[in-house]
């Protein structure tokens, strides 16, 4: 802790202190009433522990359910969601490397021996 915090906490204990001993009774009597009655309802029954370990559970159960089903959904081989393209897919296709055989679709390659003719054919060339 440093010093300013330290001077700080320091000071804020002596206003407290103060302010404690200039408490008229009857305000003292009720504070301390109302603390008495804020405990009691925070104490700790059997059966709040219990329902407290059930909610544990249940949110741990939650928890490892999802753990073990979010690796089913990225298994190679299922369909893309609906918003598309993986964040991988998406970097693979921003790169300026050409595409992995292994990852891509295999119809893309299926006229090959045309994109390379309309490549090297000027005559073919789009106005623009």
């Amino acid at each position: 802790m440093n010093a300013p915090d330290s001077s700080l906490q320091h000071r804020a204990r002596m206003l407290y202190r103060e302010a404690a001993q200039c408490i008229d009774p009857t305000t003292a009597g009720r504070l301390r009433a109302a603390r008495r009655t804020a405990l009691a309802t925070a104490a700790v029954t059997p059966a709040s522990r219990v329902m407290r370990m059930l909610h544990t559970g249940a949110a741990a159960l939650a928890l490892l359910v999802l753990m073990a089903w979010s690796p089913l959904l990225n298994r190679p081989g299922m369909p893309l969601p609906a918003g598309g393209m993986m964040a991988s897919q998406i970097a693979d296709a921003d790169s300026d490397l050409p595409l992995d055989a292994d990852k891509t679709d295999p119809t893309l390659y299926q006229n090959l021996e045309f994109y390379g003719w309309l490549a090297t054919d000027s005559s073919h060339q789009v106005n623009q």
